[in-house]
């Protein structure tokens, strides 16, 4: 009896003094599913934060310099300018028949020939006349008939006053008829002048 006591005894003993087995938790299933979770949405919010593109301060568009509109300036327009009075100090006038130097109307020419008909004319304006005076084709009958016209520059001033002969070349028809030009005088600006019923004419009859 002793004996069974004493081996019970030791027993008690040798179990008391040997280490004790750690008995693992059993795992918390909702706290796994949490975490997890949590994982998860960081993994997100980083991979949507790497693909985002970070917005770029917006660039200020440069305002242009106010520019300023060039002064436009008037323009004169040549039938205005003929009626104003620095217009007008250009006239013509001649003395009884003396206009007609050469070739006077009426004369009969043959067809194609070449001629020169010289006015003389005088400057009854108050403006000098410099050498870019000249006659230039008014109209005609036939119309559009020029007769292969070309005036010939003035060779030297002309004050007020004073008398100057104005020639033009021409070249009768070759068709026989009567042919009336009328010329006129323009000034240095191409702006014609003379009193009306002052035209220069030339009057051929061709033959």
């Amino acid at each position: 009896m002793k004996k069974t006591l004493t081996f019970f005894i030791l027993t008690l003993l040798v179990a008391a003094c040997a280490p004790a087995t750690p008995v693992e938790p059993t795992p918390d299933v909702n706290i796994i599913r949490t975490s997890a979770a949590s994982t998860v949405v960081a993994e997100f919010t980083l991979t949507a934060a790497f693909f985002t593109p970070t917005p770029m301060p917006p660039t200020e568009t440069p305002i242009p310099a106010p520019t300023e509109t060039p002064a436009v300036l008037p323009t004169i327009d040549p039938t205005i300018a003929a009626l104003t009075p620095d217009a007008l100090c250009d006239d013509y006038d001649w003395d009884g028949a003396t206009i007609d130097v050469t070739i006077p109307d009426g004369t009969t020419l043959a067809p194609g020939v070449e001629f020169t008909k010289t006015w003389r004319i005088k400057n009854s304006g108050i403006c000098t006349w410099d050498t870019t005076y000249q006659a230039i084709y008014a109209y005609s009958n036939p119309p559009n008939e020029r007769m292969n016209a070309q005036p010939v520059p003035l060779t030297a001033l002309v004050a007020p006053g004073e008398e100057v002969d104005v020639s033009v070349q021409f070249t009768a028809p070759s068709t026989p008829g009567e042919y009336t030009l009328f010329w006129q005088m323009v000034n240095s600006t191409g702006i014609p002048f003379g009193q009306a019923g002052k035209q220069l004419t030339v009057k051929i009859v061709v033959q």
